[in-house]
C-alpha cells in the first residue's frame, strides 16, 4: 500500500468522523507494515526452535489433558528423539505419514518430529468414518500410520486402524517407546544442542515452499479433500493472525479443537506457539461441564472454538469461570446471535468471528477488540488480495477469490499438485460483502443456495430464521429438486413441534418473502455434525432423502 496513506475524508463531514476514519486506515497500513516484517522464510522446524529461543525460561509452552507439561526445550529434545526412533521404521522423507492423535501433546511432539526431518504429516480425520479415513489413505498413498494404543481404545477406533494396517503399516507410540535405548538418546541430546543445524543436515532439499503438512477439508457439504499446504502457507498465516491480535507471552490459550482441522491446528497451536504463548490441550471438546472449570483453574486467557462449543460452554459457565479471559474467536461455521448474547450479557465478552478455509490454512478475517462489527467476519487479514465476482440470481454479493502467502498449494490430485488455485488466485466458493470499511460479511456458499423460480434464495437465510423461531434446536436446511419451481427447500430440525405456520409470522415480522421459508419440515432426534462441530450437510441431504 501507498506511503503515507491516503484518507479518504471526502464522506466524512464532522471532525470524529474524520478522526476515526484515520485511525482506521492507519491501522490497516501498520497490519501491512508488521506483516511485512515478519519471518515467514523457514520452515515449521525453524519457526519453533526459533520461538524457543526467544522464550527461554517462560516455564512450560504445552500441556495437556493427561498432566504431561513440556516447556519449549522439551519439546525440542521430544521431537528429536522420536524422530531419531523413526528413522529406520519410515519411508524415506518427504513421504506422506499418516498421523492419528488426539489433541494432545503426544500429537504436536508427533507433529513435530515428522517436521525435524522432513517427512509430509497427513493429518487423519478420525471423525469422518472408517471409509473416508480408508479413502484418505488411498488417495494420498499413505502407507505408515502412527497413532497410540490408549487413543484408540478410547475413541472406539479398533475397527478403523483394522481396516488402515490392511492397507499399510500401524506404529504405536507405546510400541515405539519400548524401543529407546542409549543411543537414541545420546543422538537426540547431540542434535538438541544445535536443532537447527540437524535439520539442515537431515532436510539439505529443504525449503519453505515446500508441502509441510496434508490437510483433509471437514467434507461437510461432499467428500473430503486432500489439501498441500506449504511452511510458507502456515506460517504466513500465523503471521498474519499475529499482526490483528494482540496476543503476548503471558497468554495461555485452551484448545478444544482437533488437530485435523486447520482451525485447531493454525489457530489452536501453531499461532500461539510461535507467539511465545502456552497451549493447554484438550482431546475432546464436548466436556461441557469441564471445559469452564479448567478455564477456571488454569486462569485462560484465549478460547477458540465453533458456535456450537461455545454456547454449550457459556450455558454451563458460572459467570466468575470466564473472567480470567481476554479474547474469545468463533470459527468452522456461522456465529448465531444467541451465542453471541449469551457470551455479552452473561460474561461481559465479545466473542471475536472469524471466516477461513482449509485451503487458505485457515484464517482470511477475523474481528478484533478495536474493529468488530456484529454479523460480520471482520476485515481480511493483511496480505490476502481479493476480488468479488457476480453471481447470477444475487442483488448483492459476490463470489470471493484470493491470493495471498497463505494460499495452499493445491489439492492432492493424481494429475497435478495445484489443482485448484490458478495464478495464484483461489475460489472459496463463499457469496460475500464487503462493505466500505472493508468489514466482510458471509452472505451464504455458492452451493448453500437454491434457484426457486429462477431467484436465488440463501439457505443460510432459511437456517437464521428457524434459529430465531426455535433458538434451543439445531436446523439445517438443504435444496432438493422442485418440478414446478426448479428447486425447493427443506429445513431439519431438532425441534419437535416445528411448523411452518411459526416460521411464517417471524418471517413476515422481518421483512422476508415466504419464497424463503421451507417446503417441507423433517424433525431429526439429533443433527449430524462432523469433528469440528460443524452440522455434515451430506449426512443430513441422505436422512431428507430417506425420509
Amino acid at each position: 500500500p501507498p506511503w503515507p496513506p491516503q484518507f479518504p475524508m471526502e464522506s466524512c463531514t464532522a471532525p470524529r468522523e474524520r478522526h476515526i476514519a484515520a485511525c482506521r486506515q492507519l491501522a490497516r497500513h501498520m497490519e501491512q507494515a508488521a506483516f511485512a516484517g515478519r519471518r515467514v522464510y523457514r520452515t515449521l522446524w525453524e519457526a519453533m526452535v526459533s520461538t524457543g529461543r526467544s522464550f527461554t525460561g517462560m516455564g512450560w509452552a504445552l500441556a495437556d489433558a493427561t498432566g504431561q507439561r513440556l516447556s519449549r526445550r522439551q519439546l525440542v529434545f521430544r521431537a528429536l528423539l522420536l524422530a531419531d526412533i523413526l528413522r529406520d521404521p519410515l519411508p524415506a522423507a518427504p513421504a506422506p505419514v499418516g498421523v492419528l492423535l488426539p489433541t494432545s501433546v503426544a500429537g504436536v511432539v508427533t507433529l513435530f518430529a515428522l517436521q525435524a526431518r522432513g517427512w509430509l504429516p497427513a493429518m487423519i480425520n478420525f471423525a469422518s468414518g472408517i471409509e473416508p479415513m480408508v479413502q484418505a489413505c488411498r488417495s494420498a498413498n499413505i502407507r505408515v500410520i502412527i497413532t497410540a494404543r490408549i487413543f484408540v481404545a478410547k475413541a472406539g477406533l479398533q475397527p478403523a486402524v483394522e481396516r488402515l494396517a490392511a492397507e499399510g503399516r500401524v506404529l504405536y507410540l507405546e510400541d515405539l517407546r519400548a524401543v529407546v535405548g542409549p543411543m537414541h538418546w545420546l543422538r537426540a541430546g547431540v542434535a538438541a544442542l544445535s536443532p537447527l543445524r540437524a535439520h539442515r543436515r537431515a532436510t539439505p532439499w529443504l525449503r519453505n515452499e515446500h508441502p509441510a503438512l496434508l490437510m483433509f477439508t471437514s467434507g461437510s457439504e461432499g467428500i473430503p479433500k486432500g489439501v498441500l499446504l506449504s511452511h510458507l502457507n502456515l506460517l504466513a498465516n500465523c503471521a498474519q493472525v499475529a499482526t490483528r491480535l494482540d496476543f503476548s507471552a503471558h497468554d495461555t490459550l485452551l484448545n478444544v479443537l482437533p488437530l485435523f482441522h486447520t482451525f485447531g491446528l493454525t489457530m489452536g497451536t501453531l499461532a500461539p506457539l510461535f507467539a511465545g504463548m502456552r497451549v493447554h490441550l484438550l482431546p475432546s471438546p464436548l466436556d461441557y461441564d469441564g471445559v469452564p472449570a479448567l478455564i477456571h483453574a488454569m486462569k485462560i486467557t484465549v478460547l477458540a472454538g465453533t458456535d456450537t462449543f461455545l454456547f454449550g460452554y457459556g450455558r454451563v459457565a458460572h459467570p466468575q469461570d470466564f473472567a480470567s479471559l481476554r479474547f474469545v474467536f468463533a470459527g468452522a461455521e456461522p456465529l448465531r446471535d444467541r451465542t453471541r448474547a449469551l457470551w455479552l450479557d452473561k460474561f461481559g465478552l465479545r466473542v471475536l468471528e472469524g471466516y477461513g478455509t482449509t485451503e487458505t490454512s485457515p484464517v482470511l478475517s477475523v474481528n478484533a477488540p478495536f474493529a468488530c462489527r456484529a454479523g460480520s467476519v471482520g476485515p481480511l487479514l493483511p496480505g490476502i488480495e481479493h476480488r468479488l465476482e457476480p453471481v447470477a440470481g444475487l442483488a448483492r454479493g459476490g463470489r470471493l477469490w484470493v491470493r495471498g502467502a497463505n494460499i495452499m498449494l493445491g489439492y492432492l490430485t493424481t494429475d497435478s499438485a495445484t489443482r485448484g488455485v490458478t495464478a495464484g488466485w483461489y475460489d472459496t466458493g463463499d457469496v460475500v460483502e464487503i462493505d466500505a470499511e472493508g468489514f466482510l460479511s458471509i452472505v451464504g456458499r455458492a452451493k448453500r443456495f437454491a434457484k426457486i423460480g429462477g431467484e436465488m434464495v440463501s439457505l443460510v437465510v432459511t437456517e437464521s430464521l428457524a434459529c430465531t423461531v426455535w433458538p434451543d434446536a439445531q436446523h439445517a436446511a438443504i435444496a432438493r429438486p422442485d418440478p414446478q419451481k426448479g428447486e425447493q427447500i427443506i429445513l431439519v430440525t431438532t425441534a419437535p413441534s416445528a411448523q411452518r405456520s411459526q416460521l411464517l409470522a417471524h418471517a413476515r415480522a422481518a421483512g422476508l418473502g415466504e419464497i424463503h421459508l421451507p417446503r417441507r419440515i423433517l424433525f431429526i432426534e439429533q443433527m449430524p455434525l462432523l469433528g469440528v462441530g460443524k452440522i455434515d450437510y451430506a449426512a443430513v441431504r441422505d436422512y431428507a432423502e430417506t425420509s
